[in-house]
């Protein structure tokens, strides 16, 4: 636990000198992320020493602020969430060296400094023992996003997402605040205890209370529909390393969150599972389908993280009826799909995003319907988004088949369970799953198709050059990583069962009996891959022995038409789109901008489409102006004269002392 704590100490101290220092320090970028590197190398040691089968990890220690204690605890469940953020912070600084090499100093330094207290509030939360610490973590957790999302402070829609952001997360906060009052006050004690040594089981509707809390709570920052609008305001918004790092991991403390707070609830509801289920097939479908309809390519990746947390949460909601209905099999089978499939969506949306970087970065640009023929100006970065496109798709032998075909399996043997409690939502999630692959893989199609194929549609694809190694090496490594982990689908699937909480009787020797089944069919799937892999390589390899003494000419393509493409003959992001857009319109809601023609022989015309977030528009907005018009009437108390103010304070008082005294 001492380089844990080590780990925190070369963040957070590296973090504020890059702020203080602000851009005086020439050498600050490059220096910052060292200190990441090597505070995740530090903090690694123990991590895979608890997940590799050792013993949890605690120090506690007293503190001088009023309630709580200095606790810190290692056990195999936040020793999983650690590998992703460690990992994915190291490569993400890297990347953000070259990627912030041309900003200013000052913004380059304050980027550099709240992104190593933003690794450095990560790590504190997955390791925080005591609730008090876990809310100081979170709220700074929360303000060096904050800092990071407003990087680019003079953009106007910077600052608007950056509120966005920061309202939505303290709206979520104080749902966890109240969460942990009456943990707190239920179990005599604000440590965060092992479910096992709680005093006395809860009340049925307190430990309700608590699952909505927790889920509205956490929630809120994984971006769960209906609280999920701030991420495609934010993920533009902010630096392309930082987007893959609030994405990839940041809304998975969220994920963490929930888990823990299952845990520690004891014997779930069987209406929570079905909640869980059905708020993933509405965060998965709402995604996906926002996801289709957008035209920057962040935006893009933002919804699909929203429904990313959906599969997860569809794996969780799987496992959670697998603990109330005795089941644990079942149980077993989702959280360990569930929780691999966090470390998936981290490793393919981290590589998405530092390859949308490379090309906003190249071109000048993320409009999708902007770029075109960029494979062959960036043919390394094209083939790293290629990667993620596939694995996100869910598409063998990429790592998110093995974490989505785990939540199949036991969605599969659920649903010939003559429980109707259990086979109908395991038949929705079946549909829904099916349902998310299909359309992400069109939405990716058309993004990578558009993006990299074809002729280019303005001067920005044009002139693109291929990314520099600083930023090309982190993707290369995540691009391994997916096959890496597609490949060792069995050996990810049995890690990933032992980060899967003592819960409802899920001793260590029963998760392992019941993954068994899993994991012999994943090595099949595994070997079946590898195969088809290792034959891939040796055609291309036999290829390139046969052609390399060939001299190459060119020539048009076959006529008919197409000796001459250009790109008005091409399809755009819209047009590839509208077939399966029209399919929803009644949700998408989207505003079409027709060109008009004009004269005998018009020359062109235009088509743009805008689909803002219907949450956003629909029930947020309304809301926030009526509560607004509401509230706007308490002005009149605040005159600004301090002797009212304090008479405030006086009367407060004394209405908690009657009421106390009472």
């Amino acid at each position: 636990m001492t380089l844990i704590l080590a780990t925190l100490g070369i963040l957070v101290g590296s973090g504020l000198a890059c702020l203080l220092a602000g851009g005086r320090f020439r050498h600050g970028l490059r220096l910052a992320a060292a200190c990441v590197v090597a505070a995740a190398g530090l903090a690694l040691a123990p991590v895979l020493r608890v997940l590799a089968g050792g013993e949890a990890m605690t120090v506690a220690a007293g503190w001088p602020l009023p309630l709580g204690r200095l606790v810190f605890h290692l056990d195999p469940l936040a020793a999983f969430f650690l590998v992703p953020v460690l990992a994915l912070s190291a490569l993400a600084a890297v990347y953000g060296v070259s990627y912030l090499r041309h900003a200013p100093a000052h913004k380059a330094a304050s980027a550099a400094g709240f992104f190593n207290l933003l690794v450095a509030s990560m790590i504190a939360v997955l390791v925080a023992g005591n609730s008090v610490l876990f809310l100081f973590a979170w709220e700074g957790m929360t303000l060096a996003s904050f800092f990071l999302v407003v990087h680019d402070d003079h953009d106007p829609r910077s600052r608007e997402a950056g509120w966005i952001y920061l309202v939505v997360a303290h709206v979520g906060t104080a749902c966890l605040l109240a969460f942990f009052m009456l943990l707190g006050r239920h179990n005599g004690s604000l440590d965060l205890l092992p479910a096992a040594r709680f005093p006395e089981a809860f009340p049925a509707g307190l430990a309700s209370a608590l699952f909505l809390l927790a889920l509205a709570g956490f929630g809120a920052k994984a971006g769960l529909v209906p609280l999920h609008f701030w991420l495609p305001e934010a993920h533009p918004a902010a630096p392309s390393h930082v987007s893959a790092l609030m994405s990839g991991v940041m809304i998975k403390t969220g994920i963490y969150g929930i888990v823990r707070a299952l845990s520690w609830l004891g014997a779930p509801a069987v209406w929570w599972g079905w909640g869980l289920i059905a708020a993933g097939l509405a965060s998965g479908l709402f995604g996906v389908v926002f996801a289709l309809a957008q035209h920057d390519l962040k935006r893009l990746l933002a919804y699909h993280s929203v429904e990313n947390i959906g599969i997860i949460l569809l794996g969780l909601g799987l496992g959670v009826l697998g603990v109330a209905m005795h089941l644990p099999g079942l149980a077993v089978i989702g959280l360990a799909g569930a929780l691999l499939h966090v470390v998936n969506h981290a490793v393919f949306k981290g590589l998405l995003f530092l390859g949308a970087g490379a090309v906003a970065q190249a071109t000048g640009t993320r409009e999708i319907n902007r770029l075109g023929g960029l494979l062959r100006r960036m043919p390394r970065t094209g083939a790293c988004f290629l990667t993620g496109a596939v694995a996100i798709c869910g598409l063998p032998p990429l790592n998110g088949f093995v974490s989505e075909f785990i939540l199949y399996f036991g969605a599969v043997q659920a649903a010939l369970s003559p429980a109707a409690a259990v086979a109908v939502p395991a038949l929705a999630l079946v549909a829904g799953l099916a349902l998310f692959g299909g359309l992400a893989a069109a939405c990716f199609a058309k993004a990578f198709g558009v993006i990299f194929l074809g002729e280019p549609r303005s001067e920005d694809g044009r002139d693109a050059r291929e990314t520099p190694a600083a930023m090309l090496v982190p993707m290369t490594i995540l691009a391994a990583a997916c096959f890496a982990l597609g490949l060792l689908g069995p050996l990810a699937a049995g890690v990933a069962a032992r980060a899967v909480p003592s819960w409802g009787g899920l001793t260590a020797a029963a998760v392992k009996d019941q993954m068994a089944p899993v994991v012999h069919t994943l090595s099949l799937v595994s070997l079946v891959g590898g195969g088809a892999a290792g034959l891939v390589i040796l055609l291309a390899g036999l290829r390139f022995r046969q052609l390399r003494r060939r001299q190459a000419t060119q020539g048009t393509t076959w006529d008919c038409g197409y000796a001459e493409p250009t790109p008005r003959m091409q399809y755009t992001a819209t047009s590839f789109a509208q077939p399966l857009t029209a399919l929803f319109r009644p949700l998408l809601r989207t505003r079409l901008h027709i060109g008009r023609l004009s004269g005998l022989f018009p020359e062109g015309t235009s088509l743009h489409t805008e689909t803002p977030d219907l949450f956003r528009q629909r029930v947020i907005e309304p809301f926030l102006e009526g509560a607004w018009r509401e509230l706007s009437g308490l002005r009149r108390f605040q005159h600004g004269q301090a002797h009212l103010y304090v008479l405030y304070i006086a009367v407060t008082l004394l209405i908690l002392l009657l009421w106390k005294l009472a």
